[in-house]
């Protein structure tokens, strides 16, 4: 960008100017600015980086942001702003509109990583298409993947998370949607939030600045009974759906009288896939585009990620949790599964009705018609004992650290059984593998 589209795009107060015709990139680091950027210091409940306005300049910046009068006696351009992560949006959204792609925008309680994961494999047939990256999903997210995308970009795939009301509206004024997805809204950031009817108004605030006439969403009545949108609405489920085969790494099923195919198992995989098929047929792709599409996509790390360690077979799919794809998971391992572990972790972010939501899970499990007397359910954690404690039709046993688990699993689960990771992030289930993995 030239200095002077920064100024015109955030009608800053120029301190000190420098040549308007030339051109920067933004950097928010001093640890990984390059000489010639321009220094844009974000601010935090912990960090404050305006202190590093120096910092910056020393390491070859040729201009820097400021939120109060100061006098810098270098050579560099220096722009007042109120609020520097505004400033960072109102960039990303100039720059969105310079080279004005198609913007898809993408959100859910549970699956939108994986969402946004399939909408892109599919829309890459066709267009030169850039992604969020892993789930940079927040709005210091969003600014970074609006200038990681090339300029060439046709269709920009966004991921949108939140953790309360108005974030999501944040995101979509400044991205300004052609297409929004939402696929589903459950109970994930009910802490927060405190009911899935607040949870659906978050949501569906993916919308209040869409520019474009296509929404679409999983066909969810209180999805349906709280949307704003006069333009058209797409709505989909399982129910559309004739599975025509299924297994522990493949899906084949007819959607609309046409044949998919994906390379992961789990009926919300499916569901998920709905989506990114309606995404492509609105923007004029081919039903063979879209197929190849789908069979191209590969889950992400800790999504349905087969690994071995220490002699184990091992799916992880530690990337998050919530009540909602908890009880997935368990459907798609008792359907597809004859001889397997589950290792069950904490459910984060589920406010004071936190056990409840734990005893749920855990009474789902026990009577789920297709568990097997000889299933193993292990839970690791604070909160999971609650899950454990209430299944009674299998073998079920509480830890309440890994290294535990760990220990249980080398003297007592056969190599042959293959073991399923499920927990939220902050569980870091990860070290399990590593720990199996060490003499």
């Amino acid at each position: 960008m030239k200095i002077s589209e920064i100024i015109k795009a955030t009608n800053s107060v120029v301190i000190k100017e420098l040549e308007k015709a030339l051109a920067v990139n933004i950097s928010t680091d001093t640890r990984t600015i390059q000489e010639g950027d321009f220094y844009l210091p974000l601010k935090g409940a912990s960090f404050d980086g305006e202190k590093f306005v120096s910092q910056a300049i020393e390491k070859g910046a040729v201009g820097v942001f400021v939120t109060q009068d100061t006098e810098i006696n270098m050579d560099c351009c220096i722009l007042k702003v109120e609020d520097t992560l505004k400033t960072y949006l109102e960039l990303a959204n100039y720059r969105r509109n310079k080279f004005n792609p198609i913007v898809v925008a993408v959100t859910g309680s549970s699956g939108k990583t994986t969402t946004k994961e399939l909408v892109s494999s599919v829309l890459s047939e066709k267009f030169r298409t850039f992604k969020t990256p892993l789930n940079h999903n927040n709005e210091i997210g969003f600014c970074q993947t609006v200038f990681e995308a090339p300029c060439d970009t046709e269709v920009l795939v966004l991921e949108m998370g939140m953790r309360g009301l108005g974030e999501i509206e944040l995101l979509s004024k400044y991205s300004e949607p052609d297409i929004t997805i939402i696929a589903n809204v459950g109970t994930a950031h009910i802490g927060r939030l405190g009911s899935r009817e607040n949870i659906a108004k978050a949501k569906c605030e993916i919308v209040k600045f869409q520019r474009g006439n296509t929404f679409i969403a999983h066909n969810d009545e209180l999805i349906k009974q709280t949307v704003d949108f006069n333009g058209e609405k797409i709505y989909y489920s399982i129910n559309d759906v004739k599975i025509l085969e299924k297994s522990t790494h493949y899906s084949k099923f007819e959607y609309k009288n046409n044949i998919y195919e994906l390379n992961v198992g789990g009926d919300y995989n499916i569901e998920n896939a709905l989506s990114a098929i309606n995404t492509g047929i609105k923007l004029g792709l081919t039903i063979q585009q879209i197929q190849e599409g789908l069979k191209k996509y590969h889950p992400i790390e800790k999504r349905w990620e087969a690994v071995s360690s220490g002699g184990y077979e091992i799916v992880n799919d530690s990337y998050n949790a919530n009540p909602e794809s908890m009880r997935a998971f368990a459907d798609t391992i008792f359907e597809l599964y004859d001889n397997y572990v589950l290792v069950l972790g904490d459910m984060g972010e589920l406010g004071d009705n936190e056990v409840k939501y734990h005893k749920q899970l855990g009474q789902y499990i026990n009577g789920h018609k297709l568990l097997k007397p000889e299933t193993i359910v292990i839970s690791v954690g604070n909160l999971s004992e609650n899950m454990t404690n209430e299944i009674s039709n299998c073998k079920a046993i509480h830890f309440d650290e890994i290294s535990d688990a760990v220990k249980y699993i080398k003297s007592d689960i056969k190599q042959s059984e293959k073991i399923f990771l499920k927990a939220s992030r902050s569980m870091k289930f990860e070290k399990i593998i590593e720990e199996l993995g060490r003499e």
